[in-house]
């Protein structure tokens, strides 16, 4: 036999034997703990045991218990005492709103207070917007002042007064004039018109870019897209549907009120009651302008 094979068969068998010399010495030791339990313990464990069973003792069961729970129920009750009686109550119906809402119910409510809410705030922007204005500013009659003062400032600022208050230009009107406007305009211009005034709304009427007036040429000149106008506001050249826009005017002893919340159109193309030339150059290209 090889000498290898006959040295690791010698090997394993000197460690079985080592495993089998461990495992007996391991059982003697076990065993020698478990059989040396002293007296008193052995005493301690008798006496659970007993008590243990006192606790048990009094429990019946099986074939006993059945017959004790039989016996039981076929003894006669003991003494009924009899319940007074009490009178029936009146029968309520609940209110279903005390009761509660379903989480349809209050979603359901939920949307209609949100909506009710909503067209409630809607109504009332709307109606503060139409709601006349009851203090100054644009959309209500302004008191420009005394009609001498007026033609006064208008003198000192070369032939045209800004209101901006009212966004409103004021300029003299001709009383030599006055023939031809009968025939054109309407009683609330012609009032201020016979006092040599007439208010006329900055805004120009092709798309809406505020209108300068011109010195030199004594016009208005809107530099958006070359709209000209007279200084009476009638249309003179460019791509403006018709002359400047004006206010109902009013004239309470020498006070001049305009009416900014009545916008009277201006007149149609070809309209020229004052005959008003140019004084002077242009200032289209240099002037500069806004929107109203």
């Amino acid at each position: 036999m090889d000498p290898l094979v006959t040295t690791l068969v010698v090997l394993g068998v000197i460690a079985l034997a080592g495993v089998v010399v461990v495992s007996a010495a391991h059982r003697k030791q076990t065993g020698a703990a478990t059989g040396a339990l002293a007296r008193e313990t052995i005493q301690r464990d008798r006496r659970g045991r007993k008590r243990l069973g006192e606790m048990f003792s009094h429990r019946r069961h099986g074939r006993a218990w059945e017959m004790e729970q039989v016996r039981t129920r076929r003894e006669p009750p003991g003494e009924i005492v009899p319940v007074s009686k009490a009178e029936p109550e009146v029968y309520v119906p609940l209110d279903p709103e005390a009761v509660g809402v379903t989480r349809r119910q209050f979603f359901n409510r939920s949307i209609v207070g949100l909506m009710t809410f909503s067209l409630s705030g809607f109504g009332a922007a709307v109606v503060g917007f139409l709601w006349p204005q009851s203090t100054g500013g644009f959309g209500s009659k302004i008191r420009v002042g005394s009609i001498s003062d007026i033609k006064a400032q208008i003198r000192d600022n070369n032939g045209f007064l800004y209101v901006p208050e009212g966004k409103m230009w004021i300029t003299e009107y001709p009383a030599s004039a006055l023939p031809k406007a009968e025939r054109v305009y309407s009683e609330p211009e012609l009032v201020g018109m016979r006092a040599g005034l007439i208010a006329l709304y900055q805004k120009c009427p092709h798309l809406g870019c505020r209108v300068p007036e011109c010195v030199s040429s004594q016009w208005f000149e809107c530099p958006c897209h070359g709209s000209r106008y007279n200084q009476v506001g009638e249309k003179k050249g460019g791509p403006a549907p018709r002359g400047m826009d004006r206010f109902a005017m009013e004239v309470n002893g020498d006070t001049f009120v305009v009416d900014t919340g009545t916008i009277i159109q201006g007149p149609p193309i070809g309209t020229d009651t004052t005959g008003q030339e140019p004084a002077g150059p242009s200032c289209l290209g240099a002037a500069t302008g806004g929107h109203a």
